[in-house]
């Protein structure tokens, strides 16, 4: 599933004359086209179910279009349901993956998948090291853990057989992301402390948010800078145009 909507007052999108920032030209094509191509490339997503607006050349690298209903546990409840009636009922997991991620290749994906847990719900996570070898200057949003720093990844896998389940109380963590007080709540004041000090490791976050959510969490280190580095604001756009124009070409 791939997450290509968009706030219809983006001014990083307004200012290259298009709808949405999945839509960027970049390299000779848009920016969410790069990422399904790469979703194809893997040789191992069984269907692609896209929301958010299209071009003509995207529309036929995708199964199920999805109309963006505005947030993130709105637009996953649509495409799992889309997916579902379109005839294909995932059995496993589903991908699920940002437009704005135009770096992605084909074979990260498979290494990302290779090395999943059999868990309900896995996060990648790039260490700070990893993204600033990768692409020297990027600037990215940093967690500092006693296991090091690390950057979130832009997909995340989930067993959709649950996704009723724990999408309900990732809601309220989400809502409650950007208001201390409400967070603490949820996670406990002094976890939330520990993890502003920095002295929280990864496992014990994964045990925190598996009981939050009510199943089984595990973030994933991948050696894929990409994984975590999204286009977002113009000095993203040099970079990812720079990265690109030293791929290989994409057909």
């Amino acid at each position: 599933m791939v997450l290509g909507g968009g706030d219809p007052g983006d001014a990083f999108a307004a200012a290259h004359g298009v709808a949405v920032k999945p839509l960027i030209e970049l390299a000779g094509r848009p920016m969410g086209q790069w990422v399904l191509h790469a979703l194809r490339e893997s040789g191992r997503i069984g269907r692609v179910a896209y929301v958010g607006p299209l071009s003509p050349d995207m529309k036929a690298l995708i199964d199920v279009r999805v109309t963006d209903r505005g947030t993130l546990i709105a637009n996953l409840e649509a495409g799992v349901a889309a997916l579902r009636e379109s005839g294909n009922v995932p059995q496993l997991r589903v991908m699920v993956i940002t437009a704005d991620v135009p770096m992605l290749t084909g074979q990260m994906l498979r290494d990302v998948l290779d090395a999943a847990p059999a868990m309900s719900l896995v996060y990648p996570i790039v260490e700070k090291a990893v993204c600033e070898a990768a692409y020297p200057g990027v600037k990215r949003t940093y967690a500092k853990l006693k296991d090091g720093a690390f950057t979130g990844g832009n997909l995340f896998l989930l067993d959709p057989a649950l996704i009723g389940q724990f999408l309900p109380r990732l809601k309220a963590v989400l809502d409650a992301r950007k208001q201390p007080l409400k967070l603490a709540g949820i996670i406990g004041p002094g976890m939330l402390v520990r993890m502003l000090l920095g002295q929280l490791r990864i496992a014990e976050l994964e045990r925190r948010v598996s009981t939050i959510l009510g199943t089984p969490v595990q973030a994933l280190i991948t050696p894929h800078a990409a994984v975590g580095t999204d286009v977002d604001k113009e000095e993203d756009l040099v970079l990812a145009e720079v990265a690109l124009s030293k791929a290989a070409p994409v057909s």
